[in-house]
């Protein structure tokens, strides 16, 4: 496996979750920069926030992650993005999140194309393209990656934020995909495909989409990732879960970071369960491994 250091782009939405017991960051990107960099690649949040109090939290919050502002955009007429967390008796989340924020206008700009330029992987999902303007800015970036570049689509059907062209369009852009059991059915309906259980469905779509790589979360038992050739399914960790929130993010993040190795799906599979429960065991989306690093907190769930 390669000991290169890549350089993997956390793309779209960067908000503060606001939970009963008060306010985390959030948003996909920030989660999956966060624990890249966690890994050993160079993780990079490329979003937008307003010129306010909460943007200048978000700032603060990025440095305490040792994770770089370069390519986060300042926004002066719109508000940094928020969003409503309820959190039920099983750690589940549901979300309700404020309108026409500063991730919500994304801007195509000259620093954002060098990025693209460089990133060997990039991770996008179908929240983020909500407002037609930051669909048109996400698309461009994808556009302006280098052709052996990983563009990983995640989606998070929230809300109504998504539509068949937003998933056409995401799955065209992208060489790996990634969605959980819940969406797999709505996504095949909405792409004209017949649903008829997770293994065959997720080989259907990944045909269909002309995708290398498919990935589908089962939550507490574990996923299945179907590639060009064969089908892997892992069965999970049996952990105790102290909120959901962040852990497909930190799942992404490993698949990718063992995708770019060139592993096995056995590889893949291992590690990215592995970190998404670590990270359900904790509250909040970006814990600290503590004292003994990341791969004693790792090794530690069995």
């Amino acid at each position: 496996m390669s000991a290169k250091n890549f350089t993997v782009v956390g793309l779209g939405e960067i908000l503060w979750d606001l939970l009963p017991g008060g306010k985390q960051l959030g948003g996909a990107p920030a989660n999956f920069a966060y624990m890249t960099s966690l890994l050993g690649d160079r993780g990079i949040v490329a979003s937008r926030i307003g010129e306010d109090s909460l943007g200048r939290e978000v700032l603060s919050r990025l440095a305490n992650l040792s994770l770089s502002p370069e390519y986060v955009q300042l926004d002066r007429v719109h508000p940094t993005g928020t969003v409503e967390v309820q959190v039920d008796s099983a750690g589940q989340a549901r979300y309700q999140f404020t309108a026409n924020v500063a991730w919500d206008f994304l801007e195509w700009t000259p620093s954002w194309q060098r990025l693209a330029r460089k990133a060997d992987a990039v991770c996008f999902g179908s929240l983020a393209q909500r407002s037609p303007h930051a669909r048109q800015t996400i698309l461009a970036f994808l556009k302006a990656t280098r052709p052996d570049a990983v563009r990983i689509f995640d989606v998070n059907l929230r809300q109504n934020f998504y539509s068949r062209e937003i998933l056409a369009e995401s799955f065209q852009a992208a060489s790996v995909a990634k969605l959980n059991h819940e969406e797999l059915p709505r996504v095949m309906h909405l792409m004209g495909l017949s649903y008829d259980g997770d293994v065959t469905s997720a080989a259907r779509l990944r045909d269909s989409q002309r995708l290398r790589l498919i990935c589908i979360t089962r939550g507490d038992n574990g996923c299945v990732l179907a590639d060009e050739s064969r089908t892997h399914a892992h069965p999970g960790f049996p952990v105790r879960v102290v909120d959901t929130i962040g852990s497909g993010d930190a799942f992404t993040a490993a698949l990718v970071h063992h995708y770019l190795r060139e592993a096995s799906l056995e590889e893949m599979n291992e590690a990215a369960n592995r970190l998404g429960a670590w990270v359900a065991t904790n509250a909040g989306a970006t814990p600290v491994p503590g004292p003994h690093g990341l791969e004693h907190a790792l090794a530690s769930l069995e």
